[in-house]
């Protein structure tokens, strides 16, 4: 499903007014970052055209070097047993979360480097106090993170993103969704290599994170497990703690579905990860930066979405962490 199909209108993403008149003959499609002579609706419309091109190459890739995964055999439950749930005849996972317990898998393999993605459909209306956690992590706290924050009804889901490096946190984003995550599935991937890892979501980049180690900050260099798991989070998740969870509204559901790895799995020390990957394609030189599409669409979503962003906090971070203006 392309990025703005999944808006019930574009004047959602882009905000801005839909006049009644269509497109001018005399508004040409210039350079991707700025569309000059053109009115508001001229302007709105042929952003959508680009990014739906765009799109359409960025998801073909993806549709073709990805590998699906067997979800039962290549996972396992990490708790609550009673609370997890196979369906669609063992190809999708259904996690819940109620009173008495929260629940979660992990995949079986570490990876080092690469794409992983799962397909996933968040808890339908009032989810306050709730957390959808999708992340990688190695055993030393080393992590990506996408924490679905639930919401009160009617108010729109928010998507946390964050990054631990060497057990070193701090550096959440959130973003607000253009979609509603509970209406349907949709996918939510990491891109992780040597140079950086990507955030996408349904193949739109939202975040990424540079391999900054020449300025002292630490990079993600080890294997990690993909964890999925669902939780009681209502002391922080919404507004910062003020929305509680209702109970009555339990149990919470969350269903994942077409978990694809294209990565290096990680077979010990004397692992073919640890050496050379320069032949891999996710270490090629196409993927070792944002093609200018991708940064055309994380800028939109940077400039229209993004709820809080730490790089921007200076009362928390007076001094701004090194990376902040390093992470193309």
């Amino acid at each position: 499903m392309h990025f703005l199909q999944t808006l019930s209108a574009p004047t959602i993403f882009f905000s801005q007014c839909i006049g009644s008149k269509g497109i001018a003959s005399s508004c040409k499609m210039g350079s991707l970052s700025i569309i000059h002579g053109c009115s508001m609706r001229q302007e709105l419309l042929l952003s959508y055209t680009v990014i739906s091109l765009l799109l359409a190459v960025v998801l073909t890739f993806y549709a073709t070097s990805a590998v699906a995964v067997d979800i039962k055999n290549q996972t396992y439950i990490t708790f609550s047993q009673d609370h997890v749930r196979m369906l669609d005849a063992e190809e999708a996972i259904q996690l819940t979360l109620d009173s008495a317990s929260g629940s979660g898998f992990a995949s079986s393999k570490k990876f080092l480097y690469g794409s992983v993605s799962m397909e996933i459909k968040l808890i339908a209306g009032d989810s306050a106090g709730t957390v959808t956690a999708y992340y990688l992590s190695s055993e030393i706290n080393d992590e990506f993170d996408f924490e679905f924050l639930g919401n009160v009804s009617g108010q729109p889901y928010l998507l946390q993103t964050n990054v631990y490096s060497n057990g070193t946190s701090g550096r959440e984003h959130r973003i607000r969704l253009w979609f509603d995550p509970a209406a349907d599935y949709h996918t939510y991937s990491f891109l992780w290599n040597n140079y950086h890892a990507v955030f996408f979501v349904d193949s739109i980049p939202i975040r990424i994170f540079a391999n900054n180690q020449a300025l002292g900050v630490p990079y993600v260099s080890r294997p990690m497990r993909l964890y999925v798991s669902i939780w009681n989070g209502d002391y922080w998740a919404t507004r910062f703690g003020k929305d509680k969870i209702n109970w009555n509204h339990a149990p919470f559901v969350a269903s994942f579905r077409n978990f694809k790895v294209d990565a290096c799995i990680w077979k010990g020390q004397d692992s073919e990860c640890s050496a050379s990957t320069s032949n891999l394609w996710w270490e090629q030189e196409a993927h070792q930066t944002l093609s200018s599409e991708q940064a055309f669409m994380l800028s939109i979503v940077q400039n229209n979405y993004t709820d809080y962003d730490y790089c921007k906090d200076v009362k928390r971070y007076p001094t701004l962490p090194a990376e902040c203006n390093h992470q193309f």
